[in-house]
């Protein structure tokens, strides 16, 4: 035997009012949209056919609680259809007609009248059938789930519907004439069908104008001052610009807004969208592509399918082409900028530049018009990627942001222009350049190719430095590292440590696996092993350092080995290298040895003496 569900109509609308709804006052764009849906109906059977949705306001002389009325000179329901629609949960009065007509309705869930039932405790619907036998019939539905339909004994004089309701005692505040004109003006301002509100006698239109954008202005700077005022109204901004917004897909229009200032890079912008002029949601986040969050839109959608809350658009293909489509209008609005108004991209870009680039890695185009405009941190200071190709024909970058740390003093002293690459996009940016630029030249730098730039020593120099270059040498073979004396700038740097990427990657290793357990520790033994083992970090002095030349000019052995082991160490620590355990060990025998040999000497601080050479 079969058994059929039974609903709860309490539950179904505690459902609504907690879960699908946002808040009790979409009752009112429930009404709103089946008044228009009834408006288009009726066009369909009377294509000359006009007509309006109307709300009034009564409030009761004993002070009980206030009465809207709903009015639409819509299709109006037959006796079937009332049984049908209004008194079956999830059946629409559109879904026939859905596939066929989709853009000519709002509602597709028949459940939109159920939201009534959070603001009132009994629903009247008094309705004439544009295609029925020309009576007039009365639905009255109640929250415990029961109703009656009967003839009415005050027959509308022509097609339409009229819905009544009596606040509940407890919703009184969403019947306020304050509360019901904003909340018809904010879900039905854009309406193609007149919406007049009357309180005390007195009517108002509440969307004279319909939407801003398809107006007719008499300039374009008319136009564009209207829509940033619009949008200051809409979000209580003021936006910096105003791009028109188009697609096929989904017969989408409307308007994006420049922010003023540059949110998060995660963060997704909430926008304000429209159904077939109907306020959907305030805060639809899958309209635009991610990277476009440097805008704010207002748009309507005529064929875009909606969620059953009716509060954003359901994923799916014609979502995702509209998508894309409005994402052309973006990416041609930044490059019409980049032709026309370059400052004012580079203004742009000073506030939006992660989403600037991150459409610059997806669009090739876009990319060859604002590459060259995006800004860079340099060893030399800020500067656009032309002013940098203008000077330098490869473009140099490190990138990390300790790499750039490492070489970002030094390459600046000798004039040498390194790109900070560690912020994000950055890197495959520049990559991506000689790809999309042809004669472009790009090449990653790291410390081990500063020394190249340093300028050699004279033969006296050599001579004279030789003793200590042997001993150096002597004192950083344990650490495979070996030793150069050049000349540098700036002159109180004493020393560079520089390594290529495979020797920072053994010496990453080699410190992990002084961390590790036995087992991760011969994984690493085998790794370290597939890298050949042959290169070899280096250690540059400089000579035009005055620590350095007198370490030259020392004899004491004790004294020199010290000393360059504390050097070896600082020039770790400078270069952002962190320590492994046998550089601790020598910092702390370095630094214990330097206090040492003070006390030795009794707090004296001569620096020659009987061992120097005096070289200076």
């Amino acid at each position: 035997m079969d058994h059929r569900f039974q609903v709860s109509l309490r539950g179904v609308i505690d459902l609504l009012s907690h879960h699908l709804y946002s808040s009790p006052g979409v009752y009112v764009r429930e009404l709103l949209q089946n008044a228009t849906d009834a408006l288009r109906a009726r066009q369909q059977l009377e294509p000359q056919a006009t007509g309006a949705v109307g709300l009034e306001l009564r409030e009761k002389q004993d002070g009980g609680p206030p009465t809207l009325l709903f009015t639409d000179e819509g299709v109006g329901l037959t006796e079937e259809e009332i049984h049908r629609f209004l008194a079956t949960i999830g059946e629409s009065s559109k879904r026939e007609q859905l596939e066929a007509r989709r853009n000519d309705f709002i509602g597709q869930f028949g459940i939109g009248l159920l939201s009534c039932f959070m603001v009132c405790d009994e629903l009247l619907v008094v309705t004439r059938s544009a295609k029925g036998d020309g009576r007039t019939l009365e639905w009255r539905g109640r929250h415990d789930g029961t109703y009656d339909v009967r003839v009415s004994e005050h027959p509308l004089d022509a097609p339409g519907t009229h819905v009544y309701l009596v606040a509940r005692a407890d919703m009184t505040e969403w019947f306020t004439p304050e509360r019901v004109r904003q909340l018809a003006k904010h879900y039905g301002g854009l309406l193609p069908f007149p919406v007049r509100l009357t309180v005390d006698g007195k009517t108002e239109t509440l969307n004279p104008d319909g939407p801003p954008w398809r107006r007719f202005y008499e300039t374009p700077g008319d136009r564009r001052q209207a829509l940033l005022a619009y949008g200051r109204e809409v979000f209580g901004t003021d936006f910096l610009d105003v791009i028109p917004l188009r697609s096929e897909a989904g017969d989408v229009d409307g308007v994006a807004y420049v922010l003023p200032a540059s949110p998060h890079f995660n963060a997704r912008q909430k926008h304000r969208v429209y159904l077939k002029q109907m306020l959907l949601s305030e805060s639809a986040e899958n309209l635009l592509p991610e990277w476009a969050f440097f805008v704010k839109c207002v748009v309507n959608a005529n064929g875009l399918r909606p969620t059953a809350s009716r509060e954003s658009f359901y994923e799916d293909a014609v979502l995702a082409k509209a998508r894309e489509a409005l994402g052309q209008s973006l990416r041609q609005y930044l490059m019409d900028l980049a032709r026309e108004e370059p400052k004012a991209l580079q203004r742009l870009i000073a506030l939006h530049g992660l989403s600037v680039k991150g459409l610059a890695l997806d669009d090739d185009d876009f990319y060859r018009l604002v590459i060259h405009w995006l800004p860079f941190e340099t060893s030399l200071g800020v500067m656009t990627l032309a002013d940098y190709r203008r000077s330098w024909p490869v473009v140099r970058y490190t990138p990390t942001l300790d790499a750039f740390r490492q070489v970002a003093r030094v390459a600046g002293a000798q004039g040498l222009c390194v790109l900070n690459a560690a912020y994000t996009h950055d890197t495959a940016l520049l990559e991506k350049l000689p790809h999309v630029v042809p004669e472009a030249q790009v090449a990653p730098f790291s410390s081990a190719d500063l020394p190249q730039s340093f300028e050699e020593l004279t033969l006296d120099e050599r001579e004279a430095v030789y003793p200590l270059l042997r001993l150096a040498e002597g004192v950083l073979a344990p650490f495979r590292c070996a030793v150069e004396v050049k000349k540098f700038f700036p002159a109180e740097v004493p020393t560079l440590y520089s390594s290529d990427a495979e020797g920072a990657f053994r010496r990453d290793a080699e410190r992990a696996r002084e961390e590790s357990d036995d087992l991760y520790a011969g994984v690493l033994d085998g790794v370290m092993a597939g890298t050949g083992g042959q290169e070899r970090a280096l250690l540059c002095l400089n000579l035009h350092n005055p620590v350095v030349r007198r370490l030259a000019a020392v004899e004491g052995r004790e004294l020199l080995k010290l000393s360059l082991e504390m050097l070896y160490v600082q020039a770790l620590l400078l270069g952002q290298h962190p320590l492994n355990a046998q550089e601790m060990a020598l910092l702390n025998h370095g630094l214990l040895g330097l206090i040492s040999a003070r006390l030795d000497e009794g707090g004296g601080g001569g620096s020659s003496g009987p061992g120097s050479r005096g070289m200076h």
